[in-house]
């Protein structure tokens, strides 16, 4: 059942109760609790919170952490499964989920009891009806059971009744016939709605509880979707335009004057900027080499495409050194003048994409970042998952990367993220040099092998799915196919040697417009066909993980599929 009003039929129902916060491993989930955790603190509201991997991962941390709890709250997990099927609650355990994952189970939408959905049911697409996906049998039965007890000997009246028992099974056959296309319509596509961070940070507004904070946070949730392109490019201008608008009031008080005390301590901005991936932290020459839009427009990983890059700096009156220095180490009169730059020149070397609008959160004088830096500074951490990082490590530093205290903590996680997107070129590069990307007809596809360098970057999912939207983008640009725009890319990498099993991810093709993927169905149909050993584990119906020996012929009935 969905909830619309979230003040009142969530955040005052749990005030005061004991809750279990269940959060999910990706930059927006992890924004969404940091600002539930505000309202609790300040509150006073008990609560544990536990990081959540996947499915499997869902059903023990529940089982472990559900002793006198009676109000749970999933954010970005839980919504696209059946939680009362999994878990098996008790019946006075209530679900809240808070889930950016599409489409919703509807088991979930239609139990009025024990799941709640906060959000709009009028922001969702095709919903089916109640009626047209479940059915009361009952009177079906007392049909039948009224029949056999009017048994009559008479031969009309029989052949009647059997007459009128074939119609009646034709109806409930042409019934299970259209709700199965009906549920097949529904489920076809995974994708995204609205940023999870996002909805918390309108119920705090319309609290009269919100703060600069807070609105921060719903903005590094909101620009995971851009950079992961989880959401279509005019949705989150629009989303951008709607924070922009929180940011101005919050910035001024009620009389219209600017509070100077609060502004010294915290600014945030919205402004032309560059989307050069942490180029205020990087060397410029490093920052456009590895932005994926920079990257892709110049074929960087051609000989052509860094010669282009070179004329590009110098056109740009950029002194080859300069370019490779720190950017804060440059000249004051060049870091002054870069943006204008890259924008006179950008039509040219058709990078306008690279131009375009962003927040920067600046604290006392030391403290300037911009919204996209913190997103990869946290990708980043969260990917770095190891036999000595365990994972709750890595989500609590990702949290930390929120935090205007914890400076040390964000610098690390932008020097690990530096690391990450150096490693994704290197291997998207090498990927298109040595023309690995296999045409399946309907669909392309890489396979990482065993023995590539920093191999265990790609048993994580962002960090795959990064990779094969580079590769994806970088294939079209190149390629002389005028189909190459309207296919889509599976990629997969090695998951656990030892265990034999692979991850796969899916993404859609470059020309659609909204991001919308059928691998999630095609996926499961797949090794259905197959009979190979798929494990959906992941939130994201496109993401899951397989045998390595059964990746052949998953492939084959992939293409065999997508006809």
């Amino acid at each position: 059942m969905f909830v619309k009003n979230l003040q009142n039929d969530f955040y005052n129902v749990i005030h005061g109760k004991q809750c279990l916060i269940l959060v999910n491993f990706d930059v927006d989930a992890i924004c969404a609790s940091k600002i539930l955790q505000t309202l609790f603190k300040n509150d006073n509201v008990v609560y544990t919170l536990v990081p959540i991997q996947g499915v499997k991962d869902i059903v023990r941390k529940y089982c472990f952490n559900t002793f006198q709890i009676e109000y749970v709250i999933l954010i970005n997990c839980g919504g696209t499964i059946d939680v009362i099927e999994l878990l098996q609650p008790e019946e006075n355990v209530t679900f809240f989920i808070l889930d950016s994952h599409r489409p919703y189970d509807l088991a979930n939408i239609y139990n009025e009891k024990q799941v709640q959905i906060l959000g709009d049911p009028a922001l969702e697409e095709d919903i089916p009806e109640y009626n047209d996906v479940y059915k009361d049998d009952s009177s079906d039965e007392d049909e039948e059971n009224i029949s056999d007890e009017e048994h009559e000997s008479n031969q009309a009246k029989r052949r009647r009744l059997t007459e009128a028992k074939i119609l009646k099974r034709k109806e409930i056959r042409q019934w299970e016939e259209k709700r199965n296309n009906i549920l097949f319509n529904y489920t076809q596509y995974s994708y995204y709605g609205k940023s999870s961070a996002v909805v918390v940070y309108e119920m705090t507004w319309q609290m009269s509880r919100d703060n600069l904070d807070m609105v921060w946070w719903a903005i590094i949730g909101s620009t995971e979707q851009a950079i992961l392109s989880k959401a279509e490019s005019s949705t989150c201008v629009l989303e951008s335009g709607n924070l922009q608008g929180h940011v101005s009031r919050l910035s001024r008080t009620r009389g219209g004057n600017v509070d100077v005390q609060q502004l010294s301590a915290i600014k945030i901005t919205y402004d032309k900027d560059l989307q050069l991936a942490l180029y205020r932290h990087w060397s410029v020459a490093d920052s456009i080499r590895h932005s994926i839009p920079t990257a892709v427009s110049l074929r960087l990983w051609s000989l052509k495409g860094e010669q282009r890059l070179r004329e590009l700096l110098a056109e740009m009156g950029l002194p080859l050194a300069q370019s490779k220095q720190q950017f804060t180490a440059m000249d004051l009169n060049l870091r002054q003048e870069f943006k204008e730059m890259v924008e006179k020149l950008a039509d040219k070397y058709n990078v306008s994409s690279i131009v375009g609008a962003s927040f920067t959160l600046q604290y006392g004088y030391r403290f300037k970042y911009c919204a996209s830096d913190i997103v990869y500074a946290m990708l980043a951490v969260l990917e770095s998952t190891s036999k000595d990082r365990l994972p709750q490590l890595c989500f609590l530093e990702a949290s930390d990367c929120l935090l205007r205290t914890k400076k040390e903590v964000l610098d690390k996680g932008i020097e690990r993220a530096k690391n990450m997107l150096v490693h994704i070129y290197k291997t998207a590069k090498n990927v298109l040099e040595l023309k690995q990307v296999t045409n399946a007809g309907t669909f392309l596809y890489i396979t990482l092998s065993e023995g590539i360098l920093h191999s265990h970057l790609f048993s994580h999912p962002h960090a795959l799915l990064m990779l094969a939207q580079f590769t994806l983008k970088a294939y079209v640009e190149s390629s002389r196919n005028k189909r190459a725009a309207g296919w889509p890319l599976v990629a997969s990498a090695i998951f656990n040697e030892q265990e034999g099993t692979c991850l796969i991810v899916g993404i859609p093709p470059v020309c659609e417009e909204q991001p919308k993927s059928l691998f999630g169905r095609a996926f499961e149909q797949a090794a259905k066909n197959t009979n190979s050993i798929l494990e959906p584990d992941y939130f994201d119906a496109t993401i899951a993980r397989l045998k390595i020996e059964d990746r052949p012929k998953f492939f084959d009935a992939l293409a065999a599929l997508l006809v």
